[in-house]
């Protein structure tokens, strides 16, 4: 039998779990911060009637003062702003990072509104949520920036980080495994079955390749991230040829310099552009020589992470 999704989990989005739940519920946003911040502007959290929450604010040392404000919240009915740390009037409750953060309590937001957010997001689409924080008034506006504009604010929510990874063997099952662990939308392309079926036990997304081309279905976006984890290279050129004309914000290959250099060589011939050809990131990794599977895998995440830092903020 299927087990119902639960409302709370570490990974879970707070707004997703919110609009899929009927319980009665506060909505907690970040609205404001005042120097070093765990969590950035517009980060959420979702406390519900029975206690439980699903999504963090800071580290973990206001979660639950920040539950039983909403659960106050949510008897009043009535919006109401929060302040932590630096300036606080809870003396008693200290950020370690030093700063201040601005939390919006919104007592039984509207789930309409929040769930067209999730759509959105489901569809790997921005959206701009507009929140009245005097009346808890919401909307989706076509465009902003995350901020406040006197009584209003705004959070500007893109797509997730999402993965398509390339390979055979356990660099690419390792890989994938560790991007699923990590919560983030992934999926493992593989013409090996084994390297499938290890991501699948993973819990990886997973689709058999059985041409040496770059599948046109893919949906690739500005915020997809495409590694490849090849040791028969033959399979690299089609599927860089085809990846370097999408618009992924990353496109990297394992291997060596002299394996770049000849993947370089090949894609000219193919007819790739050289400023394709510049796109594409190898040797993989923030840590040079990996020798082994885990090393690789966490360094070219950490990789991925910064490239997404760098261009995405």
């Amino acid at each position: 039998m299927t087990q119902p999704t639960p409302k709370t989990g570490p990974l879970r989005d707070p707004i997703e779990a919110l609009v899929s739940c009927a319980d009665a519920a506060v909505l907690a946003m970040i609205v404001g911060v005042e120097g070093p911040s765990y969590r950035p502007v517009g980060a959420a959290m979702t406390v519900f009637a029975d206690g439980s929450r699903t999504g963090t604010l800071s580290s973990g040392c206001v979660e639950a003062d920040i539950a039983r404000h909403a659960m106050e919240t949510l008897a009043a009915g009535t919006p109401r702003i929060i302040r932590y740390g630096r300036g606080s009037p809870f003396m008693d409750i200290q950020l370690p990072c030093g700063g201040g953060l601005d939390i919006l309590l919104l007592p039984e937001p509207d789930r309409a509104v929040l769930a067209r957010a999730a759509e959105c997001r489901a569809e790997r689409r921005v959206c701009v949520l507009e929140t009245d924080t005097l009346s808890g008034a919401m909307r989706l506006v076509e465009r902003g920036e995350t901020g406040r504009d006197g009584a209003l604010f705004r959070a500007r929510y893109t797509p997730p980080l999402r993965f398509l990874i390339f390979g055979k063997g356990p660099e690419a099952s390792t890989f994938a495994a560790l991007v699923q662990s990590a919560g983030y939308p992934n999926m493992l392309l593989s013409p090996d079955e084994e390297t499938l079926e290890i991501g699948r036990a993973a819990g990886c997304e997973t689709r058999h390749l059985v041409r040496q081309t770059f599948p046109g279905d893919l949906a690739v976006d500005p915020w997809t991230a495409i590694v490849l984890f090849f040791h028969d290279h033959d399979w690299e050129p089609p599927l860089l040829h085809g990846a370097l004309e999408t618009p992924a914000f990353y496109i990297g290959s394992q291997g060596s310099q002299r394996a770049r250099d000849a993947r370089h060589m090949m894609l000219a011939a193919m007819g790739a552009a050289p400023e394709a050809i510049a796109r594409l990131k190898g040797p993989i990794g923030l840590v040079p020589s990996a020798r082994d599977a885990g090393t690789l895998a966490v360094s070219v995440l950490a990789e991925v992470l910064d490239e997404a830092m760098r261009t995405q903020t």
